[in-house]
């Protein structure tokens, strides 16, 4: 009897399965955590396991997350890195000296910051411009002529949307590498390289693990014999920006309820969204899928079944007004990061004075909780 084709499988089955990894020695659903640092050769020295030689690029609980990811992902192959910022910086080590970069303003303070110092360390042009506005995009990265584009949607902390398949038609006309951090998204809601993306990065600590409990990043493609992504890939196994075996065995776990998660904590923040849209002490409200958010016709484009469970809002009366708010949330935790199942939030002036933020802006990560519990918690906070 003929083995039946396999099915195509939604991203909840193929989360829910860990992309069919089991423990083939004991008969577990559930892999198992395999330590070891280094692996046996047999009497003639060769290896007992051809897959297997040393745990900085071989480990089979990373692989069972990089499989996952690129399921999810829809990509050729996913590397998991210690952090989004390793993964980042494995990105950027392929750029040459002398070359240029054009980077999307008013994202992540922390790649913006550390970009900055690298481009200024490595000889590398660094270029700015707001990715939003697909007519600056183009015209800057026409006149700079790039070997590497980055942009980040959603952004973090304005929720701004770019563009992803006219930004890359745009960077592949120069001969740039587009690459897209959607850690905002996470791949079951938005999936860069179907809209032209050479590379998408996450910082899987946020939502892809979405349990506070593990530092991780990842990028995937669809090009993985291109030349840059085979430097990626040697950066990575010979400066040892590797991700430890438990960190890898909970990632995977994490993973397996990331659709779950990312459905409830859209329909939680689109909510709480609308309910701060409608509030006195509300000046704004930044979250694409309200439908006046400049960017919202084209996040229903580029994501589907949410739009994340990130938001900001800025709260009338500047810094003290808003640090006032916070001070009084009995549920949401005053902390930095975004993604997991407990809502946080997070006065991003405190974090980043000198950047343009506005003073009264909070960020707020919304969680899994009960949207009722969590709306009259910023009700009492704002005075309502």
């Amino acid at each position: 009897m003929s083995t039946p084709p396999k099915p195509k499988l939604h991203p909840a089955t193929i989360a829910a399965q860990a992309a069919g990894a089991v423990d083939p020695a004991s008969g577990g659903v559930v892999p198992p955590v395999q330590f070891a640092t280094t692996y046996l050769r047999d009497e003639n020295y060769a290896l007992v396991n051809p897959d297997n030689m040393y745990l900085r690029s071989h480990n089979e609980n990373t692989r069972i997350a990089e499989r996952v990811l690129s399921a999810l992902e829809g990509a050729d192959e996913t590397l998991i890195f210690p952090s989004g910022m390793a993964a980042i910086a494995a990105v950027f080590r392929t750029v040459p000296t002398g070359a240029s970069v054009l980077v999307q303003s008013q994202i992540y303070w922390g790649t913006t910051k550390w970009i900055r110092d690298f481009c200024a360390r490595r000889q590398i042009t660094l270029h700015e411009v707001d990715a939003s506005d697909l007519d600056a995009f183009t015209k800057l990265c026409r006149q700079t002529q790039p070997d590497l584009c980055l942009v980040e949607t959603p952004s973090n902390p304005w929720l701004r949307i770019t563009d992803i398949e006219a930004t890359a038609k745009v960077a592949h006309e120069v001969g740039a590498v587009l690459v897209v951090d959607s850690t905002a998204a996470t791949p079951v809601l938005s999936q860069p390289l179907a809209f032209g993306a050479d590379i998408v990065m996450h910082s899987a600590t946020k939502g892809i693990n979405g349990h506070s409990d593990v530092l991780a990043g990842a990028l995937a493609t669809n090009a993985a014999e291109a030349g840059r992504w085979q430097m990626i890939r040697d950066d990575r196994n010979e400066a040892g920006a590797v991700i430890g075996p438990m960190e890898a065995w909970l990632l995977a776990r994490g993973m397996r309820t990331l659709p779950l998660r990312m459905r409830e904590m859209s329909r939680n923040a689109l909510a709480l969204a609308e309910f701060l849209s409608d509030h006195p002490q509300v000046e704004e409200v930044m979250y694409p899928g309200l439908p006046d958010h400049p960017g919202h016709a084209l996040a229903s484009q580029q994501m589907q079944g949410g739009y994340g469970g990130l938001l900001s809002f800025v709260v009338k009366g500047g810094a003290e007004a808003a640090l006032k708010a916070t001070g009084r949330l009995q549920l949401f935790h005053r902390a930095t990061s975004l993604g997991g199942v407990e809502s946080l939030v997070e006065h991003r002036h405190t974090i980043e004075p000198h950047t343009g933020i506005p003073e009264g802006l909070l960020r707020v990560s919304v969680g899994i909780e009960d949207i009722e519990d969590l709306a009259a918690d910023l009700a009492q906070a704002l005075g309502q």
